[in-house]
Parts: C-alpha cells; sequence; structure tokens
C-alpha cells in the first residue's frame, strides 16, 4: 500500500522532473527536433469548393443539430485541457479517478504527452491557417471566451484530436480490458471539436493521424517506457481496491449516445 506521504513525495519528484514550459504546460518527452515532419505526411487542407471542403460542410452541418444539448456541454468540458480537469477526460472509460493525488504518474504521463501531441500540429497549423467553421457560418462555438484566439489559430490538423486520440491509445495499451470504451471515448473527444463547430471534420481525421503517429515515437523512448509501467502499476492497485470513478458517467452516456441529427 502507498501511504499518503510517499505519494506527495512522488508528486514533488515528479514535478522537479518535469519543468513547465509556455502556456502552463509541462515539457513532454520528445525532442521537438525528432518528431515526424507532418507538413510532409499530412494532406494539404481542403479549399474552397473542393469535394473534401463539401463533405467537411455537410459534417459540421448535421453536428450543428446538437448546439444547447448535454453533447455541447461535454464537448465544452472536452475543450478545456487544463488539469485537472483533463485528466478525468477518460475517468468513465476506465471505470476509475485519474487526479494528481491517487494516480501521480499517469497525471503526470498525460500532461506530458499533452505536450508531446498537442504542439506536434502546430507546424502545420502555422503553415495552411486554415479558417475555422464558426468563422465560415457565423453560428456559436461551445467556449465564446475562445473565439479570438481561435481566430489567430489554424483549424489543419485538430491539436485538441491529436491529444486525445493520443490518449486513448497509451491509455488502452494501460488497461486493455476497457479498450472499447477508451477507444470509443477518444473518438468522441476528437468528435467534440466538430460539436463545438470549431474544427472540421478533416482536421479531425489528421489530428488523430498526428496523435498516433506520437504514441509510435513515444515508444522508443525510455522515460516514456518507465512512466508507462508505472502508470499501469497505480491503475491495477485502484482496481483492486475496486475504486470507482467520481464523474457523472451517466450524464457522459447519455450525452454520447445523443444522434448527431435532430
Amino acid at each position: 500500500m502507498i501511504s499518503t506521504t510517499l505519494l506527495f513525495a512522488e508528486e514533488r519528484n515528479l514535478e522537479s522532473q518535469t519543468p513547465n514550459i509556455k502556456l502552463g504546460l509541462v515539457q513532454g518527452y520528445l525532442d521537438p527536433k525528432t518528431l515526424p515532419d507532418f507538413l510532409k505526411l499530412i494532406p494539404n487542407a481542403p479549399v474552397q469548393d473542393s469535394a473534401k471542403q463539401k463533405l467537411d460542410n455537410a459534417v459540421s452541418q448535421k453536428y450543428l443539430a446538437l448546439q444547447g444539448t448535454s453533447r455541447w456541454e461535454l464537448a465544452k468540458s472536452d475543450a478545456d485541457l487544463t488539469f485537472p480537469n483533463a485528466a478525468e477526460t477518460f475517468s468513465c472509460a476506465l471505470g476509475v479517478p485519474i487526479n494528481k493525488k491517487q494516480t501521480p504518474r499517469l497525471y503526470r504521463l498525460l500532461q506530458r504527452t499533452l505536450t508531446d501531441a498537442g504542439l506536434a500540429t502546430y507546424p502545420v497549423k502555422n503553415y495552411y491557417q486554415r479558417v475555422r467553421p464558426f468563422m465560415l457560418n457565423r453560428e456559436p462555438i461551445c467556449t465564446p471566451e475562445d473565439t479570438e484566439a481561435l481566430r489567430r489559430d489554424g483549424s489543419h490538423p485538430s491539436g485538441h484530436t491529436a491529444v486525445g486520440w493520443a490518449w486513448a491509445l497509451i491509455l488502452t495499451e494501460i488497461a486493455p480490458d476497457h479498450a472499447d470504451a477508451i477507444l470509443a471515448r477518444g473518438r468522441s473527444f476528437g468528435e467534440s471539436r466538430i460539436v463545438c463547430n470549431v474544427h472540421w471534420n478533416s482536421d479531425v481525421a489528421e489530428g488523430r493521424f498526428v496523435g498516433a503517429a506520437i504514441v509510435a515515437k513515444l515508444h522508443a523512448n525510455s522515460q516514456f517506457l518507465s512512466d508507462l509501467k508505472r502508470a499501469k502499476k497505480e491503475l491495477a492497485t485502484l482496481y483492486a481496491k475496486k475504486v470507482k470513478s467520481s464523474n457523472n458517467c451517466e450524464f457522459e452516456r447519455k450525452a454520447l449516445a445523443l444522434p448527431k441529427e435532430k
């Protein structure tokens, strides 16, 4: 059994090992210079009147029907990548709480991989500076306080989706018995960006590609692999103690069960 004192000591040790960088993010595992060249790997952002853009328009129009529903509220929560909120994203899928006190190693692993996957999208975002759906359809977004920042931030590919899909793949490895629920939540996390009216369907698809590529790179990183093993032990302890998630999992289940069209 891990005592509270040891947990707090572990927490302090993790914080000293992974200093904060810009925007409140902690240092990732990967050297940005070693990342795949996503400008060469990701297709061009769809152009106006192309078949891909017409498909994006159609998908966005369908998801607009979810404004004001519980799915819209879940998408709003998914938009918040700050911790501790983001740590609990997969809590219902896993069936256990994810927080700084009970799962310090997994908590820090999620923080560090957020940096790796999220920032990996920026060379492509900055190159294309694709406009976001709300800038064209003039419909609301689920986080209106972010409007001006999002106007300046390229849409292609989706950074949130890259993060969410990377987390889904990592957590599937940590808790394989919950794989279906984890992967479904990872998929819906990316779809939340379409629900929010801030990303196109093709942005989300390419975000998943970035997330998967980053996870592949992480598996060649010894520190990540070490933390992965420790995170597995943390979850095994919670499962053995039958500790349950404290999230409103019924709300999440119902929100994700809503159809995409009214």
